[in-house]
């Protein structure tokens, strides 16, 4: 069994009889005979499509959702001393992006239900330098924005969700990556809208940052070799763009099929006994880009699987804020011992548990899984 099977999506057929991979084909065939590889015609019909979908006015794809983070903070003017809130339960990129402008990442526990940020803890970390606030729409819903929003925007804070994992999701009805000042998300093959290589794209409706982030995306050039601000190396390659493209008229179905195969997944484990599935805030759906229950023993439950031919992952094993990397670097709101990390989320660290999920997982793959990790707990139990 396959972790993430992309190659099923592939075999997928589209209403005009054709396969994913002959419109793959297809588009990546128009990007080599037009030849135009850097910011080709399909950059900008991508970025209007994702928009639309989104539910923004302006969306800037760029090279990777790393560039998209950084982007985003480069756009705000967070520069060196200033305070970025965030969670220490996510992909080093949050805040490895934070403390490459020098600024400092402030982490806040998350929310035990829905490992996201939590906004009961947010108030208190917010001080006179705090610039931004990025909370993390973990394992495919949106982090509570709402919430968020309503603590940030009478001070004047911005906010960013990075949307990484939950591109597809919806909040109250809104579309993750458009809840707040500007999404940004992550085209990386294993996410809910996966291309073949790196890939982003920060989304807003403010004019004034979409300019200024597709700006910085291109060497902060405003007109050809005119540089108005410091930029990056940051833009999608045609290639990429005409992937996603593709992949795009599947992923309204995929989206709805994650959320059927993630609550059928949940009922199988439930009636088997395991209660630590995914919950759902109110409100929210989810893409399951990690479908993730917690386990005691979490090596040997990790060994058993394998044995039984069952793929996991661990989603994260380590807080940002104990990462070597970034030692010294970062605060705790909660003003924990050096290096425990928020509790909520050290907690969960030592027993999330990632099991196989995408779109064409099978309702025999369902039941293969759910056996298999029943036997498993038992076992360590």
């Amino acid at each position: 069994m396959q972790f993430i099977d992309l190659q099923a999506q592939q075999q997928q057929r589209l209403a005009d009889g054709r396969s994913m991979r002959e419109l793959i084909d297809a588009r990546i065939s128009a990007v080599l005979d037009h030849g135009q590889y850097i910011l080709g015609p399909e950059v900008a019909e991508l970025e209007q499509r994702l928009a639309a979908y989104v539910g923004v006015e302006h969306c800037v794809a760029v090279a990777s959702g790393t560039d998209a983070l950084l982007i985003a903070l480069m756009a705000l003017g967070v520069q060196a001393g200033d305070e970025v809130i965030t969670t220490p339960f996510s992909f080093i990129a949050t805040a490895e992006t934070i403390a490459l402008l020098g600024a400092v990442p402030v982490y806040v526990d998350i929310d035990p239900t829905t490992y996201n940020l939590d906004p009961t803890k947010l108030e208190a970390a917010i001080t006179a330098r705090t610039k931004a606030i990025i909370p993390v729409s973990l394992y495919g819903q949106p982090a509570d924005v709402e919430a968020i929003n309503a603590i940030a925007a009478p001070r004047g804070i911005p906010v960013i969700e990075d949307g990484a994992q939950s591109f597809g999701a919806t909040q109250h009805g809104r579309r993750s990556c458009g809840l707040s000042t500007i999404g940004t998300t992550s085209f990386f093959p294993s996410k809910p809208l996966g291309g073949y290589g790196d890939g982003g794209a920060c989304f807003t409706n403010d004019v004034e940052l979409a300019d200024r982030m597709r700006r910085i995306s291109r060497h902060g050039q405003s007109r050809r070799y005119f540089h108005t601000e410091v930029g990056v190396n940051g833009r999608i390659d045609t290639l990429q763009a005409a992937i996603v493209l593709a992949k795009l008229e599947l992923f309204e179905a995929e989206v709805q099929a994650r959320g059927r195969i993630g609550a059928a997944l949940s009922s199988r484990l439930q009636a088997a006994g395991i209660t630590s599935t995914p919950q759902l805030a109110p409100g929210n759906t989810s893409v399951y880009a990690q479908y993730t229950i917690q386990v005691d023993d979490r090596p040997a439950v990790q060994a058993a699987l394998k044995e039984q031919g069952i793929p996991t992952a661990v989603h994260y094993p380590t807080l940002l804020c104990q990462q070597p990397a970034l030692a010294g670097q970062g605060l705790c709101a909660q003003n924990c011992q050096q290096g425990c990390g928020c509790p909520v989320a050290l907690a969960a660290s030592e027993r999330v548990l990632s099991l196989p999920m995408h779109p064409y997982l099978s309702e025999a793959d369902q039941d293969e899984i759910t056996a298999a990790v029943a036997q498993a707990v038992a076992q360590v139990a």
